[in-house]
């Protein structure tokens, strides 16, 4: 239990690394930069091992003999979790719920460690140590060098709050945390306009979401009298909670996940905010922040699953954003705005396995996805590194011979993410495609129509995947030499303190996925499946399902699988043969350059400038809501001017006016009452006569 004992050390201790570099760095910028650096990986460094040591616990543990309670830690051994009680925060009391019955709002500093939260720790810390010490070596010779490492050091110390709280009131801190800190990291070159201006959009943009998040919070007191997570999911499943109050609820917790996640129509402020620093695109949109909205519903399982709706809302706008993200990558150009697109694409992908049930499935792709888009991101910033801060791949080519380590480690990033098999992405993505093309089996479900046209659209997404990919590898890394004499002069590969997490990374873009070998390979149960289904809480039971009610269950999914084997192995075919046709179909136009591009880009120029415009989404935006509201707000700054000063400043006048008057009479001197006196006498007289 010691580990668990010290599970609040884990996001503290990065916490202390921004505070110290925060507050002393400024004296260690210009000449001492090593203590920077120092402070920053040696707090996370300390995380990550802490984190590490919790989840070996976690996997050691015999739940069978484990006690309920042990010191400030419970142990709820049917979920395989425990929770740190560090300290009361809203101990307000009970109150009366929405259905009539008594709450218990008594909210507490509460960490949870569970199989769930401890792959999100691995991911955290893991690939965030990495990028930290990428950052040093990419971060060397830019200005405000201590602030960068304190807003990354306090990132990491608000994403690991946001996946240790228990109850959504600690998730939330962290929630709004990672909000913060990714304003500051997107806008860390502050006197570049762009960069401000991306800053402040995904600022605002997230603020909308977390609107539907907070909204979704107060539904869910009022209804379920707790913000504890595991009550909740347990209370939805028991099912005493009206049908509508928990389909709300959960679609207002996932209009949260799409501001956070990127997914449509919140999904614009990540392409721009790879303004920031490359290591900060790196880590917070691609291996952690983004994909907080897919913990999040997969932490809510219980809740949604209690509602088709929502599920089906989750699963619609994750496809639909898979693939209109993906046909914007096919012809950008900016190497860092192809893997933003492919970042909103990916994270369609995950919500498409979470929106279909597929829980596990949607966290595994998670948990892969990290390894290879921190590896593609990380590898882009070598090239930008390499190539003098350029970023337009028109300008590259024949790289492969110049950076050779980066590029054979972006190779293996682009085979990840294409789904080529014995490659990580191959084991999520199929997982995905598959509980997709299935979800149309049993009661209850999406039915036969909707799952076909789900499958049918993620692998029309993993085509376009494909073939993007390895037209950005392409046209970097081969084609024709485009790059400027200016650039060849400074052209060389980078430190060991880049290229060794490059490395480290695209060995877990290959092996990482073997966690998760599909039962129809081993015959055997799914080891990832195993690992995170304690987590899940399944309707029927209040969090656990009946001995004969899971074992019905499994005997239900063995005779689908043996039912369906051709079928699995026919849709896992398909996923595999769009990947090679992507591929296939880059290397005939990029490899070497053609004029078939260009004359197909003639041919097709509407839908060309459609797509090159990324849909003219930010133009749609701008003339829907933005112009409007600046009008409104030049209006209201009228009237406020006018009329609301306007009349202030009448009032006003007419005082200073009326003083001025009175000034005159009230002058000090008795002789001039004396002969205001006297005329008042005559014009009485005056009148009396």
């Amino acid at each position: 239990m010691i580990p668990v004992s010290l599970l609040w050390l884990i996001p503290v201790l990065p916490l202390l690394g921004a505070f110290v570099n925060g507050v002393f760095g400024w004296k260690w910028e210009k000449d001492r930069r090593n203590v920077i650096s120092g402070v920053a990986l040696s707090s996370t460094a300390l995380s990550m091992v802490l984190a590490f040591w919790n989840i070996a616990t976690l996997w050691a543990t015999n739940w069978g003999s484990v006690p309920e309670r042990v010191g400030n830690v419970t142990v709820d051994a049917a979920h395989h979790a425990f929770a740190l009680h560090l300290a009361p925060w809203l101990p307000v009391g009970d109150f009366l719920t929405g259905l009539g019955g008594r709450g218990h709002f008594n909210v507490e500093w509460l960490f949870v460690l569970d199989p769930l939260s401890a792959v999100m720790l691995f991911v955290v810390t893991f690939v965030g140590f990495l990028i930290h010490v990428y950052s040093v070596g990419y971060m060397a010779h830019d200005q405000g060098y201590f602030r960068y490492f304190a807003y990354l050091n306090l990132f990491m110390a608000m994403m690991l709050t946001l996946v240790l709280g228990g109850n959504y009131l600690v998730m939330f801190i962290g929630w709004e945390g990672v909000g913060l800190c990714s304003y500051l990291l997107i806008g860390f070159y502050y006197t570049k306009d762009s960069c401000a201006d991306a800053g402040k959009k995904a600022f605002l943009t997230n603020r909308i979401g977390d609107m539907g998040f907070a909204a979704g919070l107060m539904l869910i007191l009022y209804y379920f009298g707790t913000l504890d997570m595991a009550q909740v999911n347990a209370i939805a499943v028991g099912g005493t909670i009206p049908p509508w109050v928990i389909t709300a609820s959960a679609i207002l917790l996932f209009v949260g996940a799409t501001g956070k996640s990127a997914q449509m129509p919140l999904y614009v402020w990540l392409p721009d905010a790879m303004a920031g620093p490359t290591p900060v695109s790196a880590l917070i949109h691609a291996a952690t922040m983004v994909t907080s909205g897919v913990y999040l519903v997969a932490r809510s399982n219980g809740l949604f699953s209690m509602s088709p709706t929502a599920l089906t809302v989750v699963a619609g706008v994750g496809c639909f954003t898979a693939l209109f993200a993906a046909s914007i990558g096919l012809v950008q150009n900016d190497i860092k705005k192809v893997l933003a697109y492919s970042t909103v694409s990916q994270l369609g992908y995950m919500f498409l396995g979470v929106g279909v049930g597929a829980y596990a499935a949607g966290v595994f792709h998670l948990y892969t996805h990290a390894f290879f888009k921190a590896l593609l991101f990380l590898g882009s910033g070598a090239v930008i590194h390499a190539m003098s801060g350029e970023q337009d791949i028109r300008k590259m080519g024949q790289l492969f011979q110049k950076i050779p380590q980066t590029y054979r480690t972006f190779l293996i990033g682009c085979i990840a993410i294409a789904g080529i098999p014995l490659f990580s992405g191959f084991f999520s993505k199929d997982e995905i495609l598959w509980k997709a093309l299935t979800s149309g089996d049993g009661p209850g479900k999406f039915g036969p129509l909707y799952s076909k046209v789900l499958f049918l659209v993620g692998a029309s997404a993993a085509l376009m995947t494909a073939f993007y990919m390895f037209r950005l590898l392409y046209v970097t890394f081969f084609n024709s030499d485009r790059v400027s004499e200016e650039a060849k002069h400074h052209l060389h590969e980078n430190p060991r303190v880049m290229t060794v997490p490059l490395w480290i990374l695209a060995v877990g873009a290959i092996i990482c996925g073997y966690v998760g070998l599909p039962k129809l390979w081993t015959g055997s149960e799914n080891v990832w499946e195993r690992w995170l289904e304690p987590t899940l809480y399944l309707p029927g039971g209040h969090g656990e399902m009946a001995e004969g009610a899971h074992q019905a269950a499994a005997s239900g999914a063995e005779a689908l699988v043996h039912h369906s084997a051709g079928l699995e192995w026919g849709a896992m075919g398909l996923s595999v043969l769009v990947a090679v046709l992507g591929i296939v179909w880059a290397t005939l136009w990029y490899k070497r350059e053609t004029e078939t591009p260009s004359r197909l880009a003639q041919a097709l120029s509407g839908p060309y400038k459609v797509l090159l415009n990324k849909y003219f989404v930010d133009e749609i935006y701008f003339g829907a809501f933005i112009r409007p509201f600046v009008t409104m707000s030049r209006i209201a700054s009228g009237v406020d001017r006018w009329l609301v000063d306007g009349t202030v400043n009448v009032v006003a006048y007419s005082n200073e006016v009326l003083g001025m008057l009175l000034r005159f009479f009230q002058t000090g001197y008795i002789r001039n009452y004396g002969l205001f006196i006297l005329l008042g006498v005559l014009v009485l007289l005056y009148f009396y006569f």
